[in-house]
């Protein structure tokens, strides 16, 4: 079996291939897994390390939008995981271009592209955000898309294109909606890592408005493992929302990782409040958990203290990307 993972050297994407290539998420075989990464700031080709040994292993480095590649190394492929996105709000707010660029233009050429390698299964990695701001209950995935960032419109674009795919030309796809992933090699400029290496460092850590804006958070582990189960389960056409089942206010969150480092409210500085900022995600798991038997197993508590754990033992890995420069999502 040969997978082609884009965006695989990213912090989710890099989680997949670690687990692809040991035969995890294949019944114990080793497929053929060919990771396709531009390298920009959210990929880091260190996280790919605990796997390069694998000789089934093969790494693009390149652009999603440039259709030549894509056609080149979808040649054969059986299935595509698509992870490969400009994913960072802040981001998206400060300058939008590069985000519709990549989000929507680079699914689009991928698509293209394995409809013409005629590829067994393409699975989209989406988000919660698409769905908008919800105040109770839970979204579900016929849910409208009401998105609120450049980020969010961006991806509920390349969401509707996966789709139209589908009804158009019969390519077998499925869109994933996960809720807000923490775990190891996550980009310090997310909350989680950043707040954790900012505690570790002795510096004051960015809580928006009230920090009372609530996630349901994912550790990247159960995240990759219901992929893997939509990949080989899935129906064709199908949307499936994934969350880890814990939900949070941003100032609860911040109160836990104070402690696990031994901080007080003291390192807690309140700013100005992101612009747009959506309230609450909420995703229900019902359709995943029924028709494909997903359940999240990592506690929040059990991984949340490893992930601050790596953390702490892993400045090499941080300290470089901290010196780019760093936000909050």
């Amino acid at each position: 079996m040969r997978i082609v993972v884009t965006g695989g050297a990213g912090f989710i994407g890099s989680h997949f291939v670690r687990q692809a290539v040991t035969g995890a998420y294949t019944g114990g075989t080793a497929p053929e897994v060919v990771v396709l990464d531009k390298l920009t700031y959210a990929g880091n080709r260190a996280n790919l390390a605990p796997a390069e040994d694998y000789p089934g292993l093969t790494f693009v480095r390149g652009d999603i939008c440039d259709p030549a590649l894509v056609a080149d190394v979808l040649t054969g492929c059986d299935l595509v995981v698509h992870f490969a996105a400009e994913s960072h709000v802040d981001r998206s707010i400060s300058g939008s271009e590069e985000f519709i660029r990549t989000n929507v233009l680079g699914t689009q050429v991928l698509l293209d592209a394995s409809l013409r390698a005629e590829v067994h299964k393409f699975v989209h990695v989406s988000t919660d955000e698409v769905y908008g701001s919800i105040d109770e209950g839970s979204w579900s995935e016929d849910r409208p898309l009401e998105p609120n960032s450049p980020y969010s419109a961006s991806k509920a674009s390349s969401d509707l294109l996966v789709r139209a795919f589908h009804r158009t030309h019969g390519l077998p796809v499925c869109v994933t909606r996960c809720s807000n992933n923490y775990g190891p090699y996550q980009n310090p400029e997310k909350m989680i890592p950043l707040f954790v290496t900012q505690l570790l460092d002795g510096r004051k850590v960015p809580l928006y408005g009230d920090g009372g804006h609530v996630r349901d958070w994912l550790h990247v582990d159960d995240h990759c493992r219901a992929i893997a189960l939509v990949a080989e389960k899935g129906e064709a056409g199908e949307v499936y929302n994934i969350g880890g089942g814990t939900e949070l206010a941003n100032r609860d969150l911040t109160e836990r990782l104070l402690r696990m480092v031994g901080a007080d409210w003291s390192m807690v500085e309140n700013v100005a409040d992101r612009k747009g900022h959506d309230r609450r995600y909420s995703v229900d798991i019902a359709k995943i958990s029924t028709e494909l038997g997903y359940r999240p197993r990592v506690s929040f508590e059990e991984g949340l203290a490893e992930t601050v754990e790596w953390y702490r033992k892993q400045r090499d890995w941080w300290e470089p990307l901290k010196k780019r420069g760093s936000s909050l999502r």
